[in-house]
């Protein structure tokens, strides 16, 4: 039999009848037709002319499917950019010091600013790149949802590089495996379970941002792209609730079906990479991942691409990282040289954005005097101290609730779609009845915002506990079962060591998120009433109403200083104590 590389053949590497077809392969032919056939269509919808105005959605139901299609499309076009954003990012954080300093601040300032009130801008900036056709807003549509997915994904896959247990990276060392033969066979596999769970997550919480990026104004134009978030918008603006209610369900059941068909087999077949010197009793297991297997057609066809796509990177990644360490090993000096390459080019941004500051705070100065910045600052107190409060609550709830759902497969196998229903949901629907239920009860904006900033941003904890608790080994457990641990003494030992570096990329990403939502979560309306908490979310909003830029700037200014004092103070150090301490030996 001809040898495959299994690495790159992925989940459909098992041989079952590879010499011929079986039944199952004509419907599955005629499925990867039909969806060849869809992909095209809709990629030759999104780069139509454009001329200013924007098809005409129509309400009706039978609209609904190809809406739904399209708003997928982008979701999958993002996720892409969002993969390929992680990798690279993720490991030059991971391999570089001097880029480290510089890249880990940034990511927690990109997810914690809230990208929605500069949609326009970057809408704009698309716009002009594709001039005359509406590619330039689908662009910015996607790289709305892009900024949703990247930067929970690439935390998650720095902190998986910097965690690998010694062992291997020492047997990579004494094999003498190259930069790239190393990324595939140690790194890649041992970031491999929280890069999917924390995909899955950034998927989910991407159908948010399809709501707030398919129908937006610019320009004093409304721009609606078709799709099922801009649909959604629409029946609510019009107040057809059955529509609005069709749409919701239509965003549920996509969710569902592409858990089963698309996450849970590469949550199943990613168990493969679990450190343990024991097999697990207890596997996850997928329908579509043991058809597939079954189907002489997906399996010539996955493999066909599979040893494309390897042949491409192996020559690409062996000219490039392999050829740059190789020269590096024998001219110490081209080494620095990258570094001071490296130096110039943070130089250059850090002045590019000293430069943009000064000019910024001249205007600031011009216009805001210092009462009005102090109240600033006094506002981004109660801001952080509600984000505080939240991540603690989220991870005393979601915490056991993880491990309990990590630790026993067969209940992950319901808890997973579930889940990620739950983290899909667009969350500012569910606000109207909430601060309905808040004004009955006459609960304070101040404290129930808190549960907004939840109902949003806490399952970052949650699927991040799910993915430690998932990787846990089975002979660790065996022997914690063996010693007669129970109760609290399993805890300290074996669970929270465990779970602590998924814990942190999780609590850090939820709380980036929260400040983002403290946007729509300390500003909200019911009917004809306004409920304004005290928070930089709600000053922020207010001031884009009024378009009072130089109010606006400075809140950002401000809301950033947090950020990267937080960062620095208290997720840094735990990032630290994670990877010095808490990894798997």
């Amino acid at each position: 039999m001809r040898k495959r590389n299994s690495y790159w053949l992925g989940p459909w590497s098992q041989d079952r009848d590879t010499n011929r077809p079986q039944f199952i392969d004509v419907p599955i032919f005629v499925l990867v037709i039909a969806l060849i056939w869809v992909v095209g269509s809709m990629g030759r919808d999104m780069s139509t002319s454009f001329s200013g105005v924007t098809p005409t959605l129509d309400l009706a139901y039978k609209h609904i499917p190809y809406y739904t299609a399209r708003s997928t499309l982008r979701m999958f076009i993002a996720y892409g950019f969002s993969l390929l954003f992680t990798l690279i990012v993720g490991y030059i954080a991971a391999h570089s010091t001097r880029a480290r300093t510089l890249i880990l601040p940034a990511l927690d300032i990109l997810q914690s600013v809230p990208v929605l009130g500069f949609l326009s801008v970057t809408i704009t900036g698309f716009m002009s790149l594709f001039p005359g056709s509406l590619l330039g807003v689908e662009a910015a549509s996607i790289f709305a949802i892009f900024t949703a997915q990247v930067w929970n994904m690439t935390f998650g896959f720095y902190h998986s590089l910097v965690t690998i247990p010694r062992d291997l990276t020492e047997a990579a060392t004494a094999f003498d495996l190259t930069p790239w033969e190393r990324f595939k066979t140690v790194e890649l596999p041992s970031g491999a379970i929280s890069l999917i769970w924390n995909s899955m997550m950034s998927f989910g919480g991407g159908w948010f941002f399809v709501v707030q990026s398919e129908a937006i104004s610019v320009l004093n134009r409304k721009i609606a792209l078709p799709g099922l978030g801009s649909y959604l918008s629409l029946a609510l603006e019009r107040g057809d609730t059955k529509a609005a209610w069709l749409a919701v369900l239509s965003m549920m059941c996509v969710v569902v079906l592409i858990d089963q068909i698309f996450w849970r087999p590469i949550v199943a077949w990613s168990q493969k990479y679990r450190v343990e010197l024991v097999e697990s009793t207890e596997t996850q297991t997928s329908w579509a991942l043991e058809l597939g297997r079954r189907s002489w057609i997906l399996r010539r066809l996955f493999a066909l691409v599979t040893s494309a796509f390897a042949k491409i990177t192996d020559f690409l990644m062996t000219n490039t990282m392999d050829r740059a360490q190789t020269r590096i090993n024998r001219n110490p000096s081209y080494q620095k040289f990258v570094d001071g390459l490296s130096m110039i080019l943070i130089f250059a941004i850090l002045m590019s954005i000293g430069y943009e500051s000064v000019r910024l705070v001249r205007e600031i100065h011009t216009n805001m005097n210092l009462d009005e910045i102090r109240k600033i600052f006094k506002l981004g107190l109660f801001t952080m101290g509600r984000v505080f409060i939240m991540v603690v609550v989220a991870t005393l709830v979601w915490t056991p609730i993880g491990v309990w759902i990590g630790f026993r497969p067969a209940i992950a196998k319901f808890a997973q779609p579930l889940a990620q229903i739950a983290a899909s949901f667009p969350v500012n629907m569910a606000f109207p009845f909430i601060v309905g239920f808040f004004i009955g009860h006459s609960i304070s904006i101040n404290w129930g915002s808190i549960l907004l900033l939840a109902l949003g941003t806490q399952w970052y904890i949650l699927f991040n506990v799910i993915a430690g608790a998932s990787s846990v080994p089975s002979d660790l457990k065996e022997s914690a079962a063996v010693f007669g641990l129970r109760g609290w003494r399993c805890w300290r030992t074996l669970i929270i060591p465990a779970i602590f570096p998924y814990w942190v990329t999780g609590a850090c990403t939820a709380a980036g998120g929260a400040w983002n939502a403290s946007i729509v979560a300390e500003f909200v309306n019911w009917g004809n009433k306004t409920l304004i908490a005290d928070g930089l979310g709600a000053f922020i909003t207010q001031v884009t109403a009024r378009g009072d830029w130089p109010a606006i700037f400075c809140s950002i200014l401000v809301m950033s200083v947090f950020v990267v004092i937080l960062n620095r103070l208290l997720w840094r150090n735990l990032y630290d104590l994670a990877e010095k301490k808490y990894r798997l030996e």
